[in-house]
């Protein structure tokens, strides 16, 4: 008989300059030596909030008072000591009384966002290390009547903040180094919207590859040495994939109707929320959104919003 769920409730404690608290498990225990985000199990009888307040205390002598639900987790472990499907249901703390101390006698550590992928952490945790991470604006580059053209479109987009860029296209090497190297210096990441193959030719200068719906179902397996990946999804089948291959991000449409596929069949917003909360991936929504939808997006469970058209 299947095991029911284990919930857990989990804090990303936040401190004022940006900080985010993490906490080193006991070598006496199960994923021993990893990093985590302080929490536990709810016990019979909890609620979320009351979990959290008594994990914290437990943990680390703090009480929150200022705290908010933010996503849910879901992943299942296939390690045979735990063999069961895990819910983390995540929550934001802002503001506490006391000072954290490890009560367990548990290292703790507060890190900067840019700088959480270098600590080990247990696989149900990564999901939340990239939402942290990732911003809520990733642009698709679209066409463009010229390279500088091209160029112009980019260092406008990269002016309004747009820092996250997946590239579109067959875009030449010089033409991938000169936009990476731009979008770099501006302090943002780039993808590039390509097959693994020619990834290899053109990639080493980028931060990672985005796959589109074909070459994620081809693929068996995440290629070694990428350290983003994200690829473009439709429906539960594609996202069930790209959750099987631990990707770093989707971006899910379309979910709204859109100027360049008229009366072409849309997920709305039910469904997105729907397809979204049954996945450990960061989702981005793409399809008919732009800056006004950000925050509806975000209120059924998307990372933020993609888009072309809005931003290009």
């Amino acid at each position: 008989m299947k095991n029911s769920p284990l919930h857990v409730v989990c804090a990303v404690i936040e401190s004022v300059d940006g900080q985010i608290l993490l906490a080193q498990r006991l070598s006496s225990q199960h994923l021993g030596g990893l990093w985590e985000f302080p929490g536990g199990k709810l016990e019979a009888g909890e609620n979320q909030r009351e979990a959290l307040v008594r994990e914290l205390d437990e943990e680390l002598g703090i009480h929150p008072t200022q705290a908010e639900h933010w996503m849910d987790v879901r992943h299942h472990y296939a390690d045979v000591r735990l063999g069961r499907e895990v819910v983390l249901h995540v929550w934001r703390v802002s503001a506490w009384q006391g000072a954290p101390v490890g009560r367990l006698g548990q290292p703790l550590q507060w890190v900067s966002k840019s700088n959480l992928h270098a600590f080990a952490v247990p696989e149900a945790n990564r999901a939340i290390v990239n939402a942290l991470v990732l911003p809520e604006r990733c642009l698709i580059t679209g066409d463009a009547d010229s390279t500088d053209d091209f160029f112009m479109r980019l260092e406008r987009a990269l002016a309004a903040g747009l820092h996250l860029v997946i590239l579109r296209g067959d875009l030449a090497l010089s033409l991938v180094e000169a936009a990476t190297a731009r979008i770099h210096a501006a302090g943002g990441h780039v993808l590039l919207n390509t097959t693994p193959e020619y990834f290899q030719v053109v990639g080493a200068a980028a931060d990672g590859l985005h796959l589109n719906r074909h070459a994620l179902m081809a693929l068996q397996a995440r290629p070694a040495g990428v350290q983003w990946m994200s690829a473009s999804c439709h429906d539960a089948l594609e996202l069930a994939q790209a959750q099987r291959l631990h990707l770093d991000f989707a971006v899910l449409s379309p979910v709204l109707p859109t100027q360049s596929h008229p009366g072409a069949p849309t997920l709305g917003w039910a469904r997105f929320a729907e397809l979204v909360s049954d996945h450990a991936l960061p989702i981005y929504a793409l399809g008919g959104v732009g800056d006004a939808e950000i925050g509806t997006a975000l209120e059924h469970g998307a990372q933020g919003v993609a888009a072309i058209r809005a931003w290009w």
